[in-house]
């Protein structure tokens, strides 16, 4: 070969070198993107197949390739605390965030917290965020800071009319049809797949968080087509005399929803209207989860992009007889999950360890950090063990707060509440998924619940004001008082 020869072959060489090296960075080979995806009030139903009238048929595909969590559980039962806790990375047991309403982000402990999304910038990555995405007080700038853009369309609405209400005056109770661009969840999508299908020079991390199937059941009518309401059931969870085994403060908390209750169930057609209302707006965010997940696949960002889909938290449509999530009990605060993780060897397969949402922030700081830490201590454990091997041991627990003194701890197999007055309620899950039957009492189960308690911690932060706080204290004294 001449001279000549050889010194083409070497530019020959360098030049396709550099094209694949330029495409890697292009494609962000080097370290994973990151589509996070955050329903609203979605429990579950359709996700992990506890009522099977729901239909989801996207989350269904999706966890042929995931591996599903089905004992996934939230920080805190509500959209706000549970958010901070898990975007922060500060437990509500240390911040005080544990209702609803009030601020969080403006006291100090979470204030100078580098939230995820910081993290992942200074991991290298550009953030995108679009819809529901912290539900909570934050200053205007750090939203900003965190998110390259707009956040999207917000609102709980589309909100029915004074027709369409089943409760007068309150518009969250209700069910109307509107079309879909009436909808943030749909426009929002819209915006996250335009971005999937731009170029990005650097690693990302997307969060879309969905309004739905948060109430009101507004949505679009081809979803409540999907339901024929004389052949809905009444949720199998629902057992009329449930509370009868409760603790008082228990009882108490129960009836703080109750005319709520006893409204929905007026009449048992109602009540199956009220439950195709949640079916139809489950389905509608299933359908817009689809839309992105279509877009991600058909990107050239698919092979290397982490997918998480879960929920803030659960909802209760009629067990433990309440239309609400804010309680410590199963079906408040599971938070359906599936990962899909490129390259995983266990697509489709089921870990049934307790995890957290609190788990999530260390577990993207294993998986993108490349060595990259938090600033500052976040709460949670790692799942990435888990993800390399499901049946991998697992000692933690999944700790859920409502309020000080307020905790529901949930291993694999048991559930057990404690309260600040010292009473207990304890579930065995093997026979008893429902938690109809409150065990507490029980002899048999005294080393299972000691065991669970002595995961409580020793401190626990006082409230910020909230939705709950003033109620919470009222139920406090008023139980207390009888005793």
């Amino acid at each position: 070969m001449s001279r000549e020869s050889v010194r083409s072959t070497r530019i020959l060489f360098f030049v396709i070198l550099s094209l694949l090296l330029f495409t890697a960075c292009q494609n962000n080979t080097d370290q994973y993107n990151v589509l996070f995806i955050v329903a609203d009030d979605m429990n579950g139903y359709g996700f992990n197949k506890t009522n099977p009238q729901v239909l989801s048929p996207n989350l269904d595909k999706f966890k042929e390739t995931a591996l599903s969590f089905p004992n996934t559980y939230c920080p805190a039962p509500a959209c706000s605390p549970s958010r901070t806790a898990f975007l922060s990375g500060v437990s509500p047991h240390r911040s005080g965030k544990y209702y609803n309403g009030g601020t969080a982000w403006d006291k100090s402990l979470l204030m100078e917290q580098e939230n995820m999304m910081e993290w992942f910038q200074r991991a290298g990555y550009n953030t995108y965020g679009k819809g529901k995405l912290f539900h909570s007080k934050i200053d205007k700038k750090r939203v900003e800071d965190n998110f390259m853009g707009t956040t999207g369309r917000a609102g709980f609405g589309p909100f029915p009319d004074s027709l369409h209400r089943v409760i007068p005056g309150n518009r969250f109770r209700g069910m109307q049809a509107f079309p879909d661009q009436d909808f943030p969840d749909v426009v929002n999508a819209d915006q996250i797949i335009e971005l999937l299908q731009t170029d990005q020079e650097k690693p990302f991390f997307m969060m879309y968080g969905l309004w739905r199937p948060h109430s009101p059941y507004t949505c679009p009518q081809r979803f409540y087509d999907m339901y024929n309401v004389d052949e809905i059931e009444i949720p199998d969870g629902f057992y009329k005399n449930d509370t009868a085994d409760l603790p008082e403060l228990a009882k108490a908390f129960i009836d703080t929803k109750r005319d709520d209750f006893q409204k929905i169930t007026s009449t048992e057609k109602q009540w199956k209207e009220y439950l195709r209302g949640y079916f139809a707006c489950y389905s509608f965010a299933d359908y817009n989860i689809g839309r992105v997940l279509n877009a991600l696949k058909e990107s050239k960002y698919a092979d290397n992009t982490i997918v998480v889909i879960t929920s803030d938290n659960g909802f209760h449509m009629g067990e433990k007889n309440r239309f609400d999530k804010n309680s410590l009990w199963e079906l408040s605060a599971v938070t359906p999950m599936a990962i899909y993780l490129p390259g995983s060897k266990h697509s489709g397969g089921t870990c049934t360890k307790p995890v957290n949402l609190q788990d999530l922030f260390p577990t993207f700081v294993d998986l993108c950090g490349n060595g990259m830490k938090p600033l500052k201590t976040i709460d949670g454990k790692s799942i990435k063990p888990l993800l390399d091997n499901p049946n991998a041991e697992w000692e933690k627990p999944s700790i859920t707060y409502f309020g000080k003194g307020w905790i529901s701890i949930r291993s694999e197999n048991f559930r057990y509440l404690f309260y600040p007055d010292g009473s207990e309620e304890l579930y065995d899950h093997r026979t008893d998924i429902w938690e109809l039957k409150n065990i507490a009492g029980d002899s048999n189960f005294n080393e299972i619940k000691s065991h669970l308690k002595s995961f409580v911690p020793a401190e626990m932060a006082e409230s910020i004001p909230g939705r709950w706080t003033d109620m919470i204290k009222r139920l406090e004294e008023k139980v207390s008082a009888k005793e």
